[in-house]
């Protein structure tokens, strides 16, 4: 047992990477079986036998050659999908990104010891810094446990992505720049970036080859009487006049911003320079001038200031935005492109945990080295750059208004009780939010639900959807009252044993949407005509293509939560955490969008958690 442990103790967080599976590619004939059961919900029976023609014409026909192709690539990448899904997901959409693509969440200090104060920005803030720096530190070291489910580890790439990583604007295709490096591979940046009323700064966490204490990185000397880092920026703020508020081009379409940003290098030079620290940065510090309400129950303000806060103290392209509110309040917003949303909750986790377990204070020494004052990084801007950034914020906060956010708690019952009575509570949810939006819409939803494909080298992620024929019958059992609690039990017991199964061949490699995705590439690749498979009407309105009506991810079973916008205009985001006495939701919608109502979905999912588990209750009397 001591052996164990001490070869434990060992592992490195990286050290599996070249020993796991390859990412397989599905047989073509189970795909296509899978992908026409998927379908069935929103189709009558003569667009179902239209649509079936189409799949086995296709599978058949040019589905079998594209197989192949799939499958010789496949032999030369040990990840058939990554580059295709970097470029196709993230790198070429141009809609602005810091809106649509990102995803942002408040932390739950103020659940514990960092309830709303004025006046603790800075210092809760140098705290918060302390801890993620050591975080940063414990990945350098490759100290950071490899995640396992069992004995069988999971991919551990996306843990590169989360320090000094950014995306980069392009014309027709962004780009992705990562500077992180263990202490094996050799040097790492070590800097940080500080945005506060428009102006950027940055300074070095490390000094004489050691971490910045908190105090260190917030007060100052009373020896010298100068003012050091966080306090000297926001003094430095407060007392002259705003920046020009560069970060918000971050927030344009892609395209402008990229055009914009080849204009400000061409400037002057030292523009690029500029730019350069900012992305190798190991994250942006944003000391943001908001208050927002907040309470366990009630998360809505504050993650909408995340998602849709002022663009000026935001770098949209950075994997690590960490926002620090005037009353000590905290969230992030990341780039999604580097890496999924397991990461920032590992470390954030990781952070809640530390502050819980100090009790919200510094304990170290309060001794402050004599440390360089942070640099302003000042850029060289002219009317034309003030036009464009004028032009990005005013388009960020039109679409940023047209957004509704809620995040509510349903306290009633949580993981606990779901469990006991024998039902997956990520399932759980999932039928509820199907039963949810079949009352409201009165038809089915089509639903993407991630999961993870981490058992294989660098996946990531798969499509769950959740609207199966099994979820579409037990909901219209539930609006049938001639149904009786023992049938829709029974059905609803179907709908949670199908969604099971689909989970798991999801994140065991035999899902179909990225199977169907690389078929189609190699298509478009090969130059070959678009197979009608992907042209049929059924397609999109099942989901396919990104049309999924309700976006919807698991963030985890911790005090942590999180927030996307909808996939389509008349859709929802939908990402909701449980723990042991509580499911927190966060929903949004388009408040344009005439037949969409967050609040409404909200109240009628919560609805649905007391009807399930008191039809569970009635149906064992």
């Amino acid at each position: 047992m001591e052996n164990q442990l001490a070869k434990l103790s060992e592992e490195r967080t990286f050290q599996y990477q070249d020993s796991l599976p390859s990412l397989p590619v599905p047989s073509l004939e189970e795909s296509l079986k899978k992908y026409l059961e998927s379908v069935k919900p929103f189709a009558n029976e003569e667009e179902y036998k239209k649509t079936e023609a189409i799949v086995q014409k296709f599978q058949n026909g040019i589905g079998e050659k594209l197989q192949q192709k799939l499958l010789e690539r496949a032999k030369e990448k040990r990840n058939w999908l990554e580059d295709w899904w970097l470029n196709v997901a993230y790198l070429d959409v141009r809609i602005p990104s810091q809106l649509h693509v990102n995803f942002g969440g408040a932390a739950s200090h103020i659940e514990h010891y960092w309830p709303p104060k004025e006046g603790t920005q800075l210092e809760r803030g140098s705290i918060s810094l302390w801890h993620i720096l050591n975080y940063w530190q414990l990945l350098r070291k490759e100290k950071l446990p490899v995640h396992k489910v069992g004995n069988t580890p999971l991919d551990m790439n996306q843990f590169r992505m989360l320090f000094s990583t950014c995306k980069v604007p392009g014309i027709t295709r962004d780009s992705l720049i990562n500077y992180f490096r263990t202490e094996s591979e050799g040097h790492c940046p070590s800097h940080i970036a500080v945005m506060c009323r428009g102006r950027v700064f940055v300074f070095d966490v490390m000094h004489e080859g050691c971490l910045m204490t908190p105090p260190e990185i917030l007060r100052w000397s009373s020896e010298r009487l100068l003012t050091r880092q966080l306090t000297y920026i926001q003094k430095k703020c407060h007392s002259e006049p705003d920046g020009p508020g560069v970060a918000a081009l971050t927030s344009e379409e892609r395209t402008r911003w990229a055009k914009a940003r080849e204009y400000l290098i061409s400037l002057n030079p030292e523009n690029l320079t500029m730019l350069e620290k900012i992305q190798s940065s190991l994250l942006v510090f944003c000391l943001d001038d908001g208050s927002p309400h907040v309470t366990p129950e009630d998360y809505s303000q504050v993650a909408t200031k995340v998602l849709t806060g002022d663009p000026t103290v935001r770098w949209g392209d950075k994997s690590y935005n960490l926002i620090s509110f005037s009353n000590g309040v905290f969230g992030c917003n990341c780039d999604h492109a580097p890496y999924d949303a397991m990461v920032i909750v590992s470390i954030s986790y990781y952070v809640d945990q530390k502050i819980f377990e100090s009790e919200g204070r510094w304990t170290g020494s309060d001794k402050v080295r004599d440390i360089p004052l942070p640099e302003e990084l000042v850029f060289t801007v002219d009317e034309k750059v003030l036009n464009d950034i004028n032009q990005a914020k005013a388009q960020y906060f039109k679409q940023a208004s047209d957004l509704q956010l809620l995040v509510y708690a349903f306290t009633s019952f949580g993981k606990k009780l779901t469990k006991k009575k024998k039902l997956h509570p990520d399932t759980f949810v999932q039928l509820a939010l199907q039963l949810a939006y079949y009352r409201l819409h009165g038809r089915p939803g089509c639903c993407y639900e991630t999961a993870m494909t981490r058992y294989f080298y660098h996946g990531r992620t798969e499509t769950v959807r959740s609207c199966t024929v099994e979820a579409v019958r037990w909901c219209q059992s539930m609006q049938d009252p001639s149904t009786s609690l023992f049938e829709q039990q029974h059905r609803m017991l179907e709908a949670f044993a199908k969604h099971n199964k689909m989970m798991k061949d999801c994140s065991t490699g035999k899902g179909f949407d990225r199977h169907l995705l690389g078929l189609s590439l190699i298509a478009k690749e090969k130059c070959l005509p678009v197979p009608e498979l992907f042209t049929d009407p059924l397609f999109s309105r099942s989901g396919g293509g990104g049309n999924f009506v309700l976006s919807t991810s698991l963030i985890g079973y911790l005090r942590v939560q999180g927030v996307v916008v909808p996939m389509v205009h008349n859709g929802y985001g939908f990402f909701y955490h449980i723990r042991d006495d509580r499911f927190i939701v966060a929903c949004t919608a388009w408040k344009s969008c005439p037949e969409t109502d967050a609040e409404k979905l909200v109240q009628q999912t919560f609805r649905a958690f007391s009807d399930m588990m008191q039809l569970m209750d009635i149906a064992h009397l």
